[in-house]
This record gives C-alpha cells, sequence and structure tokens, in this order.
C-alpha cells in the first residue's frame, strides 16, 4: 500500500508539472462533447479507452516482471 500511496504521489507530482504538455489528454478524437445553452455534456470515452489500455498493459508488464522473478 505505501509502494502503491508513492506511486501515486510522483504520478500526481509529473502531472501537476507537467503543465499545459498533457493538455491533449480528454480532447482526443472520438471524445463526446455537447454544449447548449443551459446543458453541458462531456464523455471522454477515448481517453476512457487509451487510459485502460495502457494501465492493462502496465499491470501486465509488472505481473510478467513478478513471474520472472518467482
Amino acid at each position: 500500500m505505501m509502494i502503491l500511496g508513492g506511486l501515486l504521489l510522483v504520478l500526481g507530482l509529473v502531472v501537476h508539472n507537467a503543465g499545459s504538455s498533457l493538455d491533449w489528454i480528454g480532447r482526443l478524437p472520438g471524445d463526446i462533447r455537447v454544449e447548449r445553452d443551459n446543458f453541458s455534456f462531456y464523455f471522454p470515452i477515448t481517453t476512457l479507452i487509451l487510459l485502460s489500455l495502457i494501465l492493462t498493459l502496465g499491470v501486465r508488464l509488472f505481473q510478467w516482471i513478478l513471474s520472472l522473478f518467482s
């Protein structure tokens, strides 16, 4: 738990200090955005799919590395 917390802290610092270089996150083609007079709807489906793929590959890589040392 402490390692996971440390990793989240480092990730948060990287995202915070990245500034405008991460502006493309949430604005990918395929993200749904509807804005009307009194209504606004935003669903970042492409961003969520990309994030899911990256996290899945990261977990699989971590499991593979752990299996090498078992």
